[in-house]
């Protein structure tokens, strides 16, 4: 009994150092009642979120930069894809599943552009965009070019018309025409001589001349310049870059001037367009005749017909 009389006390202040250093009561409570909260506000945890990240490693592209080719000279850029993560998880959480119709990208420009390479002439877009032009080269005569703005305008086509200077001098309404119809226009030289074999003198003479005419006649300041025949070398595609022009080249020729069927010529051309291609047409009989069926083709690849300058534009087509 004396013993347990001894203990008593000890114990005691056990107890009482036990209920001292430990939590109030209240605070059990408190913390046991409280709503669940999650662990992260973060949709990272979200299945849907996890859906998403999943098509961004699946649907997300690089941008290209532009570069000099070996066999195509200078290549322009194209823009990449990036799904913009948060834009898209806002646009589908609503209905909380995922939406393939429901990504939202961004495009992403390339670190190099055309205009940062040396001067060098263009013959296609890149490779991966799926957009041509068709790029129509004007030196003689008037003819068939109404019968060709007719079917552009019906197919709601833009192209780009490369105007000789002096054929603007001597058609002026008709060169307004096309630039009235929303047509890009670019310079052919003055006279359509063999630039390749002209001297410095002029080859500056023939563009100036060419942008004198067009400023004066259309109030046009071409960037982009077609040499005659194709005809060019290092002078000529350094004397248009001083003067603030792409040397443009072509990719499909439909060799219209040998005056061939027309469906045989369109069907011909279509055949070989593909995503960048820049096709060279005049205005001839052959290709008033068979555009309309040359454009039905190249849609039916899935490719959109542009102007050249839209061809060569980074921005993306996504289909």
């Amino acid at each position: 009994m004396k013993k347990l009389l001894l203990a008593l006390p000890v114990f005691l202040i056990i107890m009482i150092a036990i209920f001292v250093n430990s939590p109030p009561l209240y605070h059990f409570f408190s913390v046991h009642n409280e709503e669940a909260v999650p662990v992260s506000s973060d949709p990272s945890g979200d299945s849907l979120y996890e859906k998403l990240e999943r098509a961004a490693g699946q649907w997300n592209e690089p941008p290209r930069d532009a570069v000099i080719d070996k066999v195509w000279k200078a290549l322009p850029g194209y823009n990449g894809r990036m799904v913009n993560m948060k834009d898209s998880y806002e646009a589908m959480k609503e209905q909380g599943r995922f939406q393939k119709e429901d990504i939202v990208f961004e495009q992403v420009p390339p670190k190099v552009h055309l205009d940062d390479l040396p001067p060098a002439p263009v013959y296609r877009g890149n490779p991966a965009k799926p957009a041509a032009a068709l790029m129509i080269n004007v030196s003689w005569g008037d003819d068939y070019i109404p019968r060709m703005l007719k079917v552009l305008r019906e197919e709601k086509v833009k192209a780009t018309f490369f105007l000789e200077g002096r054929w603007v001098r001597n058609q002026p309404k008709s060169a307004k025409m096309i630039m009235e119809e929303g047509h890009e226009i670019g310079s052919h030289a003055y006279s359509h001589p063999d630039m390749a074999a002209s001297s410095e003198e002029e080859i500056t003479q023939q563009l100036k001349q060419t942008d004198d005419v067009l400023k004066a006649v259309l109030s046009e300041d071409p960037e982009l310049f077609a040499p005659p025949s194709g005809s060019y070398n290092d002078q000529v595609v350094e004397t248009a870059d001083d003067l603030g022009m792409h040397t443009i080249l072509w990719t499909v020729d439909t060799v219209d001037w040998k005056d061939p069927e027309p469906s045989a010529m369109a069907s011909r051309a279509a055949e070989k367009v593909e995503n960048g291609s820049l096709i060279l047409m005049h205005p001839t009989e052959a290709a008033s005749a068979g555009l309309r069926e040359m454009i039905e083709g190249i849609r039916a690849e899935g490719i959109r017909l542009d102007t050249v300058s839209g061809v060569l534009d980074e921005t993306r087509i996504d289909r």
